[in-house]
C-alpha cells in the first residue's frame, strides 16, 4: 500500500469515541462557529475516501458507488468525481427518491454529473449490481439510522453483500448503529471502512467486527478548537496509557512493594482455572501469589507454577488468616456454584479487600447465594472489578443475553451503577465502565481467544496490576488491553497493537491457541518502556 502519510486518513486511530449526535454537533460546529463550509467537508470526506480506495485496491479502475439520498450519498458523489476526473469509470446506483436530494448533496450530484460519471436508479432485479466494478463504494445511509433497515435499501445491502467485490464503506457500513454497533436489520459487509470528524464508538464492539473490516479515520481538518470542547461518550485503550499506569519500577523494588494476590477457585475438576489466573497474575507482575483450591489441585498447581503458595481446603473451612495476609483477591475461577463456592465466595465479600469477581462468582452473586440476604449480596462496592461475558451480565442484569447485545454500551454503564467499581463487558470489542463515568474500549483481541481458560487469565492479570497499586479502573482497562494485545501476539495478529510490539515469530493463525500460550506475551507487554 503506498504510505498515507500525506493523505487526509490515517489508520492510527483516535482514543477519543463519540456517539452519532456528538458527531452531529461538531459538524454543525465547524460549519456554523468555524466557518467552514459544508461542502468543503464533504470534499474532504470524499477525498479521504478516494485517496484510501486508490491506496487499498490501486489497481481497481471501475468504481461502482451505492448513493443514498442525504449526506452520505453526498460524500458518495464526491467520490465519484474525483474518480471519473483520475480516469476511472465511476458509475453510480442511485438507492432512494433522488429528487429529494437537497443542499450539498445535490451540489456534489451535479458535480459528479459534469465529470462523467454514469447514474442508474437501483433496480433489485439486475442480474450485476455491481456492474462489472473492481470496487463498491458504500455510501448509502450514514449515521443518522436509527430504525431497521428495509426496502430498497435492505435490497439494496443484499445486493453488495453478494457481489463478491471488495467494499469501502464511508463512514459506517450502512445499516450498522453507529451508538451500539448493531445490525439494524441489514448491514453492507465492508473490507474497510473510514470515519470522519470523530471516531464513532459503535464502530469498535458488537457486531462492528464482523461489518467494519479495517478501520481508518479522517479528521477532515476540523480545528481541535471543534473537537477538544466536547466530551468523549468512550475511550480507544491504547498502549501508550500502558505505558503510562505502568511506568518502569524502581531499583529498589521488592516483591511487597509489587502486591499478593490470592487466588480462590479451582472446586473438583477445575484446579486448571485457579492455577491459570495465578500464574496470570505472577506474569503480570504481583510480587506474591497464593491459591485457595481443593485439596486434589495442590500437586498439579505446585508442578506448574512452583512460585504459588498453594492451600487447599474443603468445604466450611475458615480462610480468615490467608484473607488477613494479602492485599488482593481474585475469586471465581473454577470456584462452581456448590457449597464449597458458595463458602469461599461469603468469607471474601466479608472482607473490605480489593478484588476481581469472575465466572461462577458472578452467578452466584446474582442469584444472591453469597449472603442471607439477596440484596446485600448485589450491594455495589467501589474496590472491585467484575467480569462478566453477555450471559454472566444478562443474569446481573436480571435481564436477557438479546438485551445486553443490544446496546452494550448501556448494558455495561448500567451493571456498573447496580454494582459499583468498575465492569469489564467481554466480547468483540471489550467495554470497561468505572466509576468515574469513563467507559473504555478494547480494539485488541482475536476469535482464536473464543477457547476456554482465556477468562481466567484475564481476571489474574486485571488483580495482578490491582495488587501494583493500579485503580481498580486502570487495572480493568490495562489488563483487558494487555490480554486482548497477548492474544494477537500469540498469533501474529498484531496489527491493533502499537509497532514495539509486533516483532514476534511467523504467525500462527488463529485455531489451536490456548489460553496459556498468551502467557509469555503479557510479560513483555506490562513491560512497555
Amino acid at each position: 500500500m503506498t504510505s498515507a502519510t500525506s493523505k487526509q486518513y490515517t489508520s492510527e486511530l483516535p482514543s477519543a469515541l463519540y456517539r452519532a449526535d456528538q458527531v452531529r454537533e461538531l459538524d454543525r460546529l465547524a460549519i456554523q462557529e468555524h466557518g467552514i463550509p459544508g461542502f468543503d467537508l464533504m470534499s474532504r470526506a470524499g477525498q479521504a475516501a478516494f485517496d484510501l480506495l486508490r491506496d487499498r485496491w490501486p489497481q481497481a479502475r471501475r468504481v461502482c458507488i451505492f448513493c443514498g439520498v442525504g449526506n452520505n450519498g453526498g460524500d458518495g458523489y464526491v467520490i465519484a468525481a474525483l474518480a471519473e476526473k483520475a480516469g476511472f469509470e465511476a458509475h453510480v446506483v442511485q438507492v432512494g427518491d433522488v429528487t429529494r436530494t437537497q443542499g450539498d448533496a445535490l451540489t456534489a450530484l451535479q458535480r459528479a454529473e459534469g465529470e462523467g460519471a454514469s447514474f442508474q436508479a437501483f433496480d433489485p432485479n439486475l442480474s450485476d449490481g455491481a456492474n462489472g466494478a473492481d470496487i463498491i463504494v458504500d455510501a448509502l445511509l450514514g449515521t443518522g439510522l436509527s430504525g431497521e433497515v428495509r426496502g430498497d435499501y435492505a435490497q439494496a445491502i443484499d445486493v453488495i453483500n453478494r457481489s463478491g467485490c471488495p467494499v469501502l464503506a464511508v463512514d459506517i457500513p450502512s445499516g450498522l448503529c453507529s451508538d451500539s454497533g448493531r445490525v439494524l436489520g441489514h448491514a453492507v459487509k465492508a473490507d474497510c471502512s473510514i470515519s470522519f470528524i470523530g471516531l464513532k464508538q459503535g464502530l469498535l464492539t458488537g457486531q462492528a467486527p464482523d461489518y467494519v473490516g479495517d478501520l481508518y479515520f479522517a479528521d477532515l481538518q476540523v480545528p481541535a478548537a471543534v473537537v477538544e470542547p466536547m466530551p468523549p461518550s468512550a475511550i480507544l485503550i491504547n498502549n501508550a496509557r500502558i505505558r503510562e499506569w505502568l511506568p518502569p519500577r524502581s531499583r529498589l523494588s521488592h516483591k511487597g512493594n509489587n502486591g499478593h494476590v490470592l487466588v480462590i477457585g479451582g472446586d473438583l475438576g477445575m484446579g486448571g482455572a485457579a492455577a491459570m489466573a495465578a500464574e496470570a497474575a505472577g506474569r503480570s507482575g504481583a510480587g506474591l501469589i497464593s491459591v485457595i483450591t481443593r485439596p486434589q489441585h495442590i500437586s498439579a498447581i505446585l508442578s506448574r507454577r512452583p512460585e504459588c503458595m498453594v492451600l487447599g481446603v474443603e468445604v466450611g473451612e475458615d480462610i480468615s488468616a490467608q484473607l488477613n495476609n494479602v492485599d488482593v483477591l481474585v475469586v471465581g475461577p473454577g470456584i462452581g456454584q456448590g457449597a464449597w463456592g458458595q463458602s469461599l465466595l461469603r468469607q471474601a465479600l466479608a472482607t473490605d479487600l480489593p478484588m476481581v469477581l469472575d465466572a461462577d462468582a458472578l452467578n452466584l452473586l446474582a442469584s444472591g447465594q453469597p449472603c442471607d440476604d439477596a440484596t446485600a449480596a448485589r450491594t455495589g462496592r467501589g474496590n472491585w472489578v467484575l467480569t462478566p461475558h453477555p450471559g454472566e451480565a444478562a443474569r446481573l442484569m436480571s435481564d436477557t443475553i438479546d438485551a445486553v447485545l443490544r446496546d452494550r454500551y448501556a448494558a455495561v454503564r448500567g451493571l456498573q451503577q447496580q454494582y459499583g467499581g468498575a465492569v469489564v463487558l467481554k466480547g468483540a470489542g471489550s467495554l470497561i465502565a468505572s466509576d468515574a463515568g469513563r467507559t473504555w474500549v478494547c480494539r485488541s483481541g482475536n476469535p482464536g481467544m473464543a477457547t476456554g481458560g482465556m477468562g481466567d487469565v484475564l481476571s489474574g492479570v486485571i488483580g495482578g496490576l490491582l495488587a501494583q497499586g493500579l485503580s481498580v479502573e486502570q487495572a480493568a482497562a490495562a489488563g483487558v488491553q494487555v490480554h486482548a494485545a497477548a492474544g494477537d501476539l500469540a498469533t501474529g495478529q498484531t496489527e491493533h497493537t502499537d509497532e514495539e510490539y509486533s516483532q514476534v515469530h511467523a504467525p500462527l493463525g488463529q485455531r489451536g491457541l490456548l489460553a496459556t500460550d498468551l502467557m509469555p506475551y503479557i510479560r513483555r507487554l506490562v513491560n512497555p518502556c
